[in-house]
């Protein structure tokens, strides 16, 4: 489904996935209301949401595992090549299947003048990194495995909480991300 250039949030081409989906959009946005604008919520979400761009947080993340545990090393190369080829999965296949319009930020000021991405917003390819990393960063590592899913879910979150992505969005990234670094894992072994 292709969204109209400049839809807003009402639009029907903004709600492929009917309206059930929009409530729950809608009630994330009105639960992260709350948080947004408080100056410490502001800095880490915002911060996250642009450390993650191009997933240059997970790669600077897999080498300074390794240089912290030298045991880590030859992971790097796996993680960075794995990122790589999930990314053009999402953002030149999956994203394509899908036209879903960005939320509306007219009206949002943004103190950081975050990138805003020209592709669907449907999945987010940041949830769908961060899981996937997340996913090979446990693999040999599962002591940390809070770690690594506890940045991923911040990250993830960060993208409704700047307005760049529906929460459907996100969880469609998460689940993407999911698969995807399951299937890597088990094509190349750690």
């Amino acid at each position: 489904m292709t969204a109209a250039p400049g839809a807003t949030d009402g639009d029907a081409d903004d709600q492929p996935f009917g309206p059930a989906v929009a409530r729950f959009d809608d009630a994330v946005d009105r639960a992260l209301d709350r948080l947004r604008g408080n100056p410490v919520a502001d800095r880490v979400f915002y911060g996250l949401s642009e450390a993650a761009n191009f997933s240059v947080l997970w790669y600077g993340l897999a080498v300074a595992r390794a240089v912290v545990s030298p045991r880590y090393r030859r992971d790097v190369v796996r993680l960075a090549v794995c990122v790589g080829v999930e990314s053009l999965v999402v953002n030149q296949g999956i994203k394509r299947l899908f036209g879903r319009n960005r939320p509306d930020r007219t009206d949002h000021v943004d103190p950081h003048r975050l990138r805003s991405p020209q592709t669907s917003s449907f999945p987010s390819g940041h949830a769908s990194s961060a899981v996937f990393a997340a996913t090979l960063l446990t693999d040999g590592d599962r002591g940390r495995r809070w770690l690594w899913y506890g940045i991923a879910a911040l990250v993830a979150t960060s993208r409704p909480y700047v307005r760049i992505h529906h929460a459907s969005d996100v969880v469609g990234g998460v689940v993407v991300g999911r698969v995807l670094g399951l299937l890597a894992r088990r094509i190349w072994p750690r």
